[in-house]
This record gives C-alpha cells, structure tokens and sequence, in this order.
C-alpha cells in the first residue's frame, strides 16, 4: 500500500517534522508545496523529524500549478473544517493523495469549491476551529490504513526487557 500525504505551503517546521516521521512510521510519501514557512534544513524540522528524515520520501513543488502537472492523475482528498463529508466516510485505495492547507489558513477555497465531493472533515465541536495539523495527518492517514487492512505495516511489537507470554 502507498499513500501520499500533501502539504500546502506549511509554515510551522515543527508539524511539517512531526508528519515527516509518521510518514516514514508508515511507508508514505510526503509532498511539500511551496512556498515553506521554514527551510527544508531548519533544525526544528529535523528535530520533530528526529533521525528519521533522512529515510523520508519527500518531494518538493514549486506551487500547485507543479504539483498538479507533475502528478495528473492523482486522486486527492482536501482535509478541511469546511467539509460536510468526514474523513472516515470515504474509501482510500492504494496511491491516494491526503491533502492539507497550511496551517494559518488552510486550503484554497477555490480549490475546495472545485473538488466538493473529495473534501473531508475530522468532527470536532462547533467552537473548535481546527486541530494540530500533525495530528489532523495521524488521524486521516491511520483511517487509510485502516481501510487496507495495514497493508505491510507491523502490527505486532516486541518488549525490550521482557517477553509476551
């Protein structure tokens, strides 16, 4: 299984870090769009990222215009508050695309108006005005999952002092 997860212009070095690992954790592609709120070196990425961000794999775009003409067949789902679908709603196959805005204002609304049927929700209550974005990843991605069953990924985990009886 292979899914991709697409970040729109993040700006926080932290959460981008932060999704970069669960990507590795997960065997799933990363996609930046520029322009970043950080540099690709900044060592609160690499930080939050931990060792782990030089297993990552990651490709950069220059806009949205690169994304989609580099990648014209993708399916993408936009994880936005402003859905009226929710995220476990849909069925994810294999190759899917997750995207996510920015963090100060998200996705493009003219992107969310011309792709209705693909935009998705996590619920949360009305006086909420979003979630962290690295948790809004875990939470959509895990769901993709989820629905392959866990396609090769471990499910099983080993104690370090002690064993499973």
């Amino acid at each position: 299984m292979s899914l991709n997860i697409i970040l729109y212009e993040p700006e926080i070095p932290a959460n981008t870090g932060n999704i970069g690992r669960t990507c590795v954790a997960t065997g799933t592609r990363l996609h930046l769009i520029e322009p970043l709120g950080f540099i690709i070196n900044d060592k609160n990425l690499k930080r939050a990222g931990m060792d782990y961000w030089q297993d990552l794999d990651v490709t950069i775009y220059d806009d949205w215009n690169d994304f989609t003409k580099r990648n014209p067949n993708a399916n993408i789902f936009m994880a936005t508050t402003k859905a009226k679908h929710v995220y476990s709603e849909v069925s994810y196959k294999d190759g899917d695309f997750i995207m996510f805005g920015k963090e100060s204002g998200g996705i493009p609304e003219e992107l969310l108006v011309a792709n209705p049927g693909k935009c998705v929700r996590i619920p949360m209550a009305h006086d909420t005005r979003s979630l962290n974005l690295s948790n809004s990843v875990a939470i959509c991605l895990y769901e993709a999952l989820r629905q392959q069953e866990f396609l090769g990924l471990t499910k099983e985990g080993d104690l370090h002092r002690l064993s499973w009886e």
